[in-house]
């Protein structure tokens, strides 16, 4: 038998609107509004953790002196819609 893991009831006061489109997801989905809220919940919180990460990793790129020119971003951002793009530019 495996352990029901603690839960603690959290509340927030979201607007009818946003209430009304849990509502119609929950029903659509067969699910409890709870499963809606926990699913978006943990979803959104990955993406922060996740953004939080990349800004780190790019600090210490920006630290490291790991940068790449912005003309040559640009450059190379322009030239996607050619049929030989410039190759993508890499840090000095």
């Amino acid at each position: 038998m495996t352990a029901t893991p603690k839960t603690r009831a959290v509340t927030a006061h979201v607007s009818i609107e946003l209430a009304y489109r849990v509502d119609e997801i929950a029903d659509r989905l067969e699910r409890s509004k709870s499963w809606i809220f926990k699913q978006a919940l943990t979803d959104w919180l990955d993406r922060e953790e996740e953004r939080s990460r990349l800004t780190r990793e790019a600090l210490e790129d920006v630290d490291a002196g790991r940068l790449i020119d912005h003309q040559a971003i640009q450059s190379w951002a322009e030239s996607l819609g050619n049929a030989t793009p410039n190759p993508v530019p890499t840090h000095k």
